[in-house]
C-alpha cells in the first residue's frame, strides 16, 4: 500500500508540473497584465514558475519518505536527510528561475544545511 501511495504521489507531481506548465503557466505568461517587478515581468514569471514546480518537489520528497517507510521503519535521521535534500533542491529553483533575485534560496540552503547537520 505504501509503495502504491508513493507512486501516486510521484506521478501526481509529474502530472502537476507538466500539465500546469502546459495549460496554466504558459497561458498565464502570455497575458499583458502581469506585475512588472524589478523592472519587468521576468522576475514575476520566474517566481510563479519556481513556486509551481516547488510543490511537485515537495510531493516527491514525501513520496521518497513513504517509499523508504514501506521497506522498514524510517529513522529520524533519514527523514531529516530527505527533507534536507528537498530544501537543497528547493534552493536551486529560485537560483535558476529568477537568477537568484528571489532570495528564498538563502533560506532553503540554510534549512538544508541545518537539517543535514542536525540529523542525529
Amino acid at each position: 500500500m505504501l509503495t502504491i501511495a508513493a507512486l501516486l504521489l510521484f506521478f501526481t507531481g509529474v502530472a502537476h508540473s507538466y500539465l500546469g506548465e502546459r495549460y496554466i503557466l504558459i497561458r498565464l505568461f502570455k497575458r499583458d497584465n502581469l506585475p512588472a517587478l524589478f523592472g519587468g515581468t521576468d522576475f514575476t514569471t520566474g517566481t510563479l514558475r519556481f513556486v509551481w514546480h516547488l510543490l511537485t518537489l515537495v510531493w516527491w520528497g514525501i513520496a521518497a519518505t513513504v517509499l523508504l517507510a514501506s521497506a522498514k521503519p524510517v529513522e529520524t535521521r533519514t527523514v531529516l536527510q530527505v527533507f534536507s535534500i528537498v530544501a537543497l533542491v528547493s534552493g536551486l529553483f529560485p537560483l535558476y528561475f529568477t537568477r537568484g533575485r528571489h532570495l528564498s534560496w538563502i533560506v532553503f540552503f540554510a534549512v538544508a544545511a541545518l537539517l543535514w547537520l542536525g540529523s542525529p
